[in-house]
């Protein structure tokens, strides 16, 4: 089916659209008092790197990779007591590549166990989640407990400088940004494995989402060996260096704090390949890849989406065009989050 036709069949009534999204958020942000965990007292659990890049021919590619890779290793994965009650646990693990701050290179994923009707555990496939940049990581949780109601083990990793990892302090400066990000690609594919050594989580199938720049983030950790079973990315783009020179709302004011820390330009442009998402996006599974863009985005002008599209060589049924911009894209949520659970299902009954 091509895209145009899906966007017509995605633009529904406003009334239904409406009373869908409501419906949704009340028994989204619905928490119960869950039962015991007694996996919890062990608390620990051994992990090992399976990042494996392979062989590569394109040489740009080769350059990228060998700037985001990192020597394997065993890590160890530590289940702690959830700091708020819309999430079940708090996964902990070390970052594969150290910024020299004992507190961001400490990983936090929140995880919204899936659970029966008795609530209790079960085993179920899993999905890493990767937020957007807002600070309160809003419409991440909202994806991670949207993945809970449908069964699904979900595990939203806080990002560098979010969250715990943050400690309330101020935000790493401008002229850091690129190291946090190169660093945050790690972090998500290393999440992939942290999340195969817990308990109930089906290991035949972990998934990963990412929205916005947490798409971004998940598009370039994808393409780095196929680690995820399957990739659905929300709202991002490709070629970054001319979507900060020209996106507006949330990417102007990061050109504008570029900018003011003298970034920009050629200096700006060789910071922005070390994590640009084309480079190696020809490299993950279009077959199991999906990207969700908005028509009238400004902040990943369409051109963007584009380019990370035809990057990855995604199939036209692969790429599905919202009709709506880089906000009121919310709206489509509902509707995102049981194409994946079905895109989930299939591929689990394939196996």
């Amino acid at each position: 089916m091509c895209p145009e036709l899906k966007t017509c069949r995605l633009v529904m009534a406003q009334r239904t659209i409406t009373l869908t999204w409501v419906t949704f958020l009340v028994l989204a942000f619905l928490d119960s008092a869950h039962c015991e965990l007694p996996f919890l007292k062990k608390q620990k659990f051994e992990a090992h790197d399976t990042l494996d890049v392979g062989t590569e021919e394109r040489a740009d590619a080769r350059d990228c990779l060998a700037g985001l890779a990192w020597p394997i290793e065993k890590f160890v994965v530590q289940c702690e007591a959830a700091r708020h009650p819309q999430y079940d646990v708090l996964v902990r693990f070390s970052s594969p590549l150290s910024s020299q701050d004992v507190i961001s290179d400490r990983v936090a994923v929140e995880w919204y166990m899936a659970r029966d009707e008795h609530d209790l555990p079960i085993r179920a496939p899993a999905v890493v989640v990767v937020h957007e940049s807002g600070r309160a990581m809003t419409v991440g949780r909202i994806f991670a407990r949207g993945f809970r109601s449908k069964g699904l083990h979900a595990f939203m990793i806080q990002l560098p400088h979010y969250g715990e990892r943050g400690g309330g302090r101020k935000q790493p400066s401008a002229d850091q940004l690129f190291r946090v990000i190169r660093q945050a690609i790690a972090d998500v594919r290393r999440a992939r494995d942290a999340v195969a050594v817990l308990p109930y989580v089906d290991t035949n199938h972990i998934a990963l989402q990412g929205t916005s720049l947490g798409g971004m983030v998940a598009a370039t950790a994808a393409s780095l060996d196929q680690g995820f079973d399957s990739v659905f990315l929300l709202l991002a783009g490709g070629q970054l260096h001319d979507m900060i020179r020209h996106g507006e709302k949330d990417v102007a004011e990061i050109r504008r704090k570029l900018e003011a820390a003298g970034l920009q330009g050629e200096r700006l442009r060789l910071l922005v390949q070390k994590v640009e998402p084309t480079r190696i996006a020809h490299r993950w599974n279009s077959q199991q890849t999906w990207l969700f863009s908005a028509r009238y985005d400004r902040v990943v002008p369409r051109k963007n989406t584009l380019a990370l599209a035809n990057a990855g060589r995604l199939p036209e049924e692969h790429h599905i065009q919202l009709s709506a911009n880089h906000y009121t894209g919310i709206i489509y949520l509902p509707y995102i989050l049981q194409f994946i659970d079905q895109q989930i299902t299939a591929l689990v009954e394939q196996k």
